[in-house]
């Protein structure tokens, strides 16, 4: 049993699974749908194909940065139409999360990787008008997701880990077992992406105790104002 982990960063990302009518929210972290979305774009697969190979994997997420959520206004008019509404969508800005993906499938996980580093369709996160920074492919682990997300070193920035002060903590979930004590049940399963029957299933999830990266030790310069003169 092996674990892939990815990187998902940009300047905006958007996680939907409670999007009702006008208002389009985010979630705290990447959805299990969101993800294998990507994985199957970056696979080159159609809407219409099966992804029951990818909802399989056991996934996890670490949040390496919670980022800042941020609200958008559109308006926007139904054709032929003259009122308009105004719609609100959700995103996270400058955040940062790792993503892991487990399988005893070794060579399910080598076509992910190699899709990643070149994919069909264009990659983003949640949206098309949200597009990843490099890199998203962090690498293989032959250990379990958990061990794996636990074990990582910390993939926040130089300036946010600059920031840092006194003891950090990660939030950590991942795919749990029907019995598992404490388990919550989230709606975003993918069992179609056809746009003519589009279905999610639920999945369990749990929220284990937080990871306690290694913080940095603030940098000592030595300074003399008096050398400039």
């Amino acid at each position: 049993m092996s674990t892939l982990l990815l990187r998902l960063a940009g300047p905006l990302q958007t996680w939907g699974c409670e999007s009702k009518f006008e208002k389009r929210r985010t979630g705290r972290e990447p959805t299990k749908s969101a993800v294998v979305g990507l994985l199957a774009a970056a696979m080159g697969r159609r809407r219409d194909e099966s992804v029951e190979d990818l909802c399989s994997l056991n996934f996890g997420v670490r949040v390496e940065e919670e980022g800042q959520l941020l609200r958008d206004f559109h308006i926007a008019r139904t054709e032929g139409d003259k009122k308009t509404y105004v719609t609100e969508r959700y995103y996270l800005s400058d955040a940062c999360f790792l993503v892991g993906l487990e399988s005893g499938d070794e060579t399910l996980l080598d076509k992910i990787e190699q899709s990643i580093v070149n994919p069909a369709f264009p990659l983003f996160l949640g949206r098309r008008s949200c597009v990843p920074t490099l890199p998203i492919l962090i690498g293989r682990r032959q250990c379990c997701l958990l061990e794996a997300l636990q074990r990582e070193p910390w993939l926040a920035s130089e300036y946010m880990q600059g920031k840092a002060r006194g003891q950090v903590r990660l939030r950590l979930i991942t795919d749990a077992g029907l019995d598992s004590t404490g388990a919550a049940v989230q709606r975003d399963l993918p069992l179609s992406f056809d746009p003519g029957n589009r279905r999610y299933g639920y999945r369990p999830l749990l929220e284990h105790p937080p990871v306690e990266p290694e913080v940095p030790r603030e940098r000592e310069t030595e300074h003399d104002a008096m050398s400039e003169l």
